[in-house]
């Protein structure tokens, strides 16, 4: 299990996500809330379960990190 950031765009209530799938909704609330602070258009923004497999790390002062990067193993500075 992982969790994924999503985001809404519209008025539609769609939610849309990507391929980012985090160990802890931590990191993934904390993903979507940067994401919103940088698009325009987002009206709203959440982290959900996902089956997938976790692919990636947030790091609160280096932002995303992928799993098959070195860095990700120890992500301080």
């Amino acid at each position: 299990m992982s969790y994924k950031p999503e985001v809404q765009t519209d008025e539609s209530g769609k939610w849309y996500g990507n391929a980012l799938r985090f160990e802890t909704l931590a990191e993934a609330e904390a993903n979507a809330a940067d994401l919103y602070a940088r698009w325009t258009l987002c009206r709203a923004y959440r982290a959900v379960e996902s089956p997938d497999p976790v692919n990636y790390r947030w790091h609160p002062t280096r932002g995303l990190i992928g799993l098959d990067d070195k860095t990700a193993q120890d992500p301080t500075p």
